[in-house]
């Protein structure tokens, strides 16, 4: 069974699924393999692992080391051709659909196809729309795209609408990093009434009870950062908001 398939079984299972993304670059060895063993234990389903900027040249090592620790699905979260490497077990190939920047519809996905295909990396088709979470995101400026803002519903419907008819498997609704408040239930919910694919959403969730509402207003598969970061025994927290079949 393909790690997408995995994905879509844990959202029929558990009403939702919960994946925690690790950026490669923020994080020393040491509290890496904290968070991944703590996530193989909290009821996560899977790790995004990636950002938008890397400091250093050690993000292979660490998706190594990520990958050696874990014992659930390792996602590629691409923010740059350059941080591509065999260790994980699928990637979301993405486009910044909201955008209207060529390098981040279809330019880095030419460049990076022909290494997917030679490391042999599980793709997942994903059309990623950044939306305003109050606060201006790394992907903001280096993708150099717009977020749509939050109260714009027509314009981000018709965004998702478009990736799925394009062939997107998901549509991640990404608020950014550090973002002030979350995308909002209302636009989950006008978002998730039109497409008939799962929706991943991202940024600004900040604790159990947000996460539970996102996912009773349509979200399939939530994502946290930063939160975790700060305090990696929530997962378990998390996890139990957004399971809420089990």
């Amino acid at each position: 069974m393909s790690v997408f398939d995995d994905l879509i079984t844990d959202v029929s299972k558990k009403g939702a699924a919960y994946v925690v993304l690790i950026d490669p670059d923020r994080n020393d060895e040491d509290s890496i393999q904290d968070r991944v063993q703590k996530a193989n234990i909290s009821g996560v389903d899977a790790l995004f692992v990636g950002g938008s900027l890397m400091m250093d040249s050690k993000c292979v090592d660490r998706v190594r080391l990520i990958k050696s620790y874990s014992n659930i699905p390792v996602i590629f979260f691409p923010g740059g051709v350059g941080q591509l490497n065999p260790y994980y077990d699928a990637m979301l190939f993405m486009s910044v659909i909201s955008g209207r920047n060529p390098h981040y519809l279809i330019g880095e996905q030419v460049i990076s196809a022909p290494l997917v295909k030679d490391m042999d990396i599980e793709t997942i088709p994903t059309g990623y729309l950044l939306i305003d979470g109050g606060a201006g995101s790394t992907v903001e400026f280096m993708s150099g795209t717009r977020p749509i803002p939050m109260d714009r519903v027509d314009v981000t419907v018709a965004h998702a609408l478009a990736g799925q008819y394009l062939g997107m498997k998901l549509i991640y609704l990404e608020a950014g990093s550090g973002a002030k408040y979350p995308v909002s239930s209302s636009l989950i919910g006008a978002v998730n009434d039109m497409i008939d694919v799962p929706l991943v959403v991202g940024g600004g969730i900040k604790t159990p009870e947000v996460a539970a509402e996102l996912v009773q207003s349509g979200a399939s598969i939530i994502v946290t950062g930063t939160v975790i970061e700060d305090e990696v025994s929530r997962m378990k927290e998390f996890s139990n908001a957004i399971h809420w079949k089990e």
